[in-house]
């Protein structure tokens, strides 16, 4: 077993000490331009650095170096335009090269880094699924086509999961897939003599990165929740949507408008609970819906723990309704209720009612 001045050594002796930092810094947006995503920059840097590094021992280290260099630099500027915020930030970036490429070694673990840690990187990253809607939309409709619509609760109770397990197990197999490429590399590039403990910086330092990358991409699709299943649902059974009443202002989250045959409409807000938002809710009353012809407005919620009979009665009267799970003791007990029964429904009639206000009959089961 290493000792903790090994590992140290490792990371900051080394000369494979910044494979990590090389990753970290062509893929750095902020101080650099991320030069690094840059597929086909990147490719003719390795070209023609490495090119020069494998000549014969005709021409001196010395001599390779300096070509290499100017090589990487002349590459660097001639990707942005004169006088631009990304060739200043390329220009620091070269400042940063200057400073950490010393000698043809230190070449030799950049071009490595390029090859075998950026773009693999790259590659995985784009692999993996901006939205988590696809993974949704894909399972959804399986469980549709199986069970019919009056399983839509479930649907709604497991839309966000779906979309996060099938976007993590893409990530999964992207890093297993690049980590087991990038072992397997470096077990055949015996060129470059490493430790095992050298061979471990490396390869954590592809995760890390990966790890980085694939935590900010997770943070753009956290945006494709609950909202997105309204959308789903009515794409897959035709229903016809339009947009919200002119002139109708209110703090409900509508997420989908319809009309009815009537020639009313109806608003469907999908959110996982009313927590506090119900007092705002409660601005559209009755008299305001009247106004813009909104028949009702529909809640379809997949957490009513939280959804109280003084909830459930003030903004029943107002002429909204909630969608709840067929299981759901909330539901079991407001519909035996006198007083609020008529202001909750089961989730799977939801496509049967949206059907009946649209006077349409649906083929699908």
């Amino acid at each position: 077993m290493c000792n903790t001045k090994e590992l140290q050594d490792s990371i900051y002796k080394s000369p494979w000490r910044n494979v990590y930092w090389f990753t970290r810094n062509l893929l750095n947006t902020d101080q650099y331009g991320a030069v690094g995503k840059d597929d086909n920059l990147m490719n003719d840097i390795l070209s023609e650095v490495t090119a020069i590094l494998f000549l014969p021992n005709s021409i001196s280290d010395n001599d390779k170096y300096t070509v290499c260099m100017d090589i990487i630099k002349r590459k660097i500027r001639s990707s942005a335009k004169a006088g631009t915020k990304a060739l200043n930030l390329r220009e620091n970036f070269i400042t940063y090269l200057e400073q950490e490429i010393k000698d043809s070694w230190d070449l030799m673990v950049f071009t490595f880094t390029i090859q075998y840690i950026v773009q693999p990187t790259n590659r995985a990253i784009a692999n993996i699924p901006s939205d988590d809607v696809a993974f949704c939309r894909n399972t959804a409709e399986n469980i549709l086509k199986s069970l019919g619509r009056k399983s839509v609760d479930l649907i709604l109770s497991t839309w966000d999961t779906m979309g996060v397990t099938g976007c993590l197990n893409a990530e999964r197999l992207e890093v297993v897939t690049e980590f087991t490429q990038l072992r397997s590399n470096l077990q055949a590039l015996t060129i470059f003599p490493r430790s095992e403990i050298e061979d471990n910086a490396i390869l954590t330092a592809f995760v890390q990165e990966f790890e980085r990358r694939a935590g900010q991409k997770r943070k753009s699709r956290a945006g494709n929740s609950l909202e997105d299943v309204s959308t789903f649902l009515f794409h897959y059974y035709g229903f016809k949507s339009h947009e919200k009443p002119d002139h109708f202002q209110t703090d409900i989250e509508v997420d989908k408008w319809f009309k009815c045959s009537d020639g009313w409409s109806i608003g469907i807000s999908c959110k996982r609970t009313l927590r506090e938002r119900w007092k705002q809710v409660s601005s559209a009353d009755g008299n305001a819906l009247s106004r813009y012809k909104i028949k009702e407005i529909w809640h379809l919620l997949t957490y009513d723990k939280d959804l109280s009979d003084d909830k459930i009665t003030m903004l029943g009267q107002q002429r909204q309704v909630f969608y709840l799970m067929d299981n759901s003791p909330r539901y079991k007990s407001a519909k035996e209720h006198i007083g609020m029964r008529d202001y909750v429904r089961p989730l799977s009639s939801l496509i049967d009612d949206i059907a009946r206000e649209q006077g349409i009959i649906i083929a699908k089961k």
